[in-house]
């Protein structure tokens, strides 16, 4: 099992609107690839929320090839659709995971 992490601080400003779009639009369109098989949203509470709150979600999938199909044909896409609709009002950094046990 691989894990897609991407983890993102939104600003206060927007953050009840990007979890509404997070999980209503940008989750499910992410799911619809065929590459994951499901996400799990986390909140960051050791963060430290002043600046933003941080949440993490991680995109479950069987194997690295599906996770490469993701990021060679639909990860561009996906985060342009985000920086269209937010701007700068987050930031978001990836890293993969391998499930170990």
């Amino acid at each position: 099992m691989i894990i897609y992490n991407v983890t993102v601080k939104v600003n206060h400003s927007i953050a009840e609107s990007w979890i509404k779009w997070l999980k209503e639009e940008h989750i499910p369109a992410i799911i619809n690839t065929g590459c994951f098989s499901h996400a799990t949203i986390l909140h960051l509470i050791e963060a430290g929320d002043e600046e933003g709150i941080t949440y993490a979600i991680q995109y479950h999938t069987a194997g690295k090839e599906l996770y490469t199909r993701y990021i060679e044909n639909f990860a561009d896409e996906m985060r342009k659709r985000a920086i269209d609709k937010w701007g700068d009002n987050f930031i978001a950094f990836r890293t993969v995971m391998q499930v170990v046990n």
